[in-house]
């Protein structure tokens, strides 16, 4: 199988069940911003995550092609099948209960960063949010599944806490976020 065909070279890509729309439709940007999420956590996984959290990552992964294949073929289509998604809003909850339960309370915004595999899961937490937005905004063209917006929406919660959850494991403590000092004209006489 070649992986170019040329098909999409006149700027429109196909459906699951070969209906043709153009490449910049909703539903195509949503897919996209589900794939760059799934790229986001493979850079995750390939710079080093603890173990726990690179299998709900693998799981996570697989998750976020059925749920692409899901809103490719819309409801009702007849090529329409749903990703199983089943406990799965919990699962990310009793994982999130379990990280927190080894981590110093949060009492302050952070500063993405830290470990390098942590670094990558915060920018991941980020476009899951963006996939997330751009999901609820695809509901109001097309039926979408509330438990995937759901699904979305607690990914990003659990992203947060396994970046803290990965620093802790470095041995990396929270940056906590202050409010940045503005410069006087003193100091940026002096950098000059």
């Amino acid at each position: 199988m070649r992986i170019y065909t040329r098909t999409g070279d006149a700027g429109e890509t196909g459906l699951i069940g070969g209906e043709r729309v153009r490449k910049d439709a909703h539903v195509i940007h949503v897919v996209g911003e589900l794939d760059e999420l799934n790229a986001c956590l493979g850079v995750a996984l390939a710079h080093g995550v603890p173990s726990a959290i690179a299998q709900v990552l693998g799981e996570v992964q697989s998750r976020l092609f059925d749920i692409g294949a899901e809103i490719a073929a819309p409801i009702g289509h007849r090529f329409h099948q749903e990703a199983d998604l089943s406990g799965a809003v919990e699962h990310f909850e009793a994982q999130i209960d379990a990280l927190e339960a080894n981590l110093k309370p949060l009492r302050n915004f952070i500063l993405p960063g830290g470990s390098v595999g942590s670094a990558h899961l915060h920018h991941a937490r980020t476009v899951a949010r963006r996939a997330e937005r751009a999901m609820v905004s695809l509901s109001q063209d097309q039926e979408v599944r509330g438990i995937i917006i759901r699904y979305l929406n607690r990914l990003s919660d659990y992203l947060f806490v396994a970046t803290r959850s990965t620093n802790h494991d470095h041995g990396i403590d929270d940056v906590p976020w202050t409010r940045a000092q503005s410069s006087t004209s003193e100091d940026a006489s002096e950098t000059s």
